[in-house]
């Protein structure tokens, strides 16, 4: 997958302190146990750090990307579609889930070099389709009934 390990094993097991880095960029910082991590932290590419509890990125409260908090907001009319601007262009009939492009058809999830990354399931299927971005399409009006 092109994960990397750096930190102490024992018995061919992460144990001690050690990280993940991931080909994305991101990196899960943590402190493990016979391969378990027992407490970490991921932080994404762009240096935003993954919470699990009260988590207000991109939520109802506060919808700015992370570059937007960072950076701050552009002007009406160019404001951005995702944290990355300009977005990827999604090839027709995918969906870009974060790490890779969905084809909604065959359930297969490639990266963004379009090299297989895996097979989804079920629910990671319904989670794409209902919350990622997807290709460009024209999108007739509809009238109020």
């Amino acid at each position: 997958t092109g994960t990397e390990y750096r930190g102490a094993l024992r018995d061919g097991m992460f144990h001690g302190e050690g990280e993940l880095l991931f080909p994305n960029g991101g990196r899960y910082r943590a402190v493990w146990h016979r391969g378990v991590p027992t407490q970490g932290k991921y932080t994404f590419a762009d240096g935003l750090e993954y919470k699990d509890k009260k988590w207000h990125y991109c939520d109802s409260y506060d919808r700015r990307f992370y570059t937007e908090i960072c950076f701050g907001l552009k002007p009406a009319g160019i404001s951005q579609l995702t944290n990355l601007d300009p977005p990827r262009k999604i090839p027709e009939g995918y969906y870009d889930c974060g790490d890779g492009f969905y084809n909604p058809e065959t359930r297969v999830i490639v990266d963004y070099k379009l090299r297989f990354l895996r097979n989804a399931d079920d629910d990671e299927h319904e989670w794409i389709v209902q919350t990622c971005r997807k290709w460009d399409e024209t999108i007739q009006h509809k009238p109020n009934p």
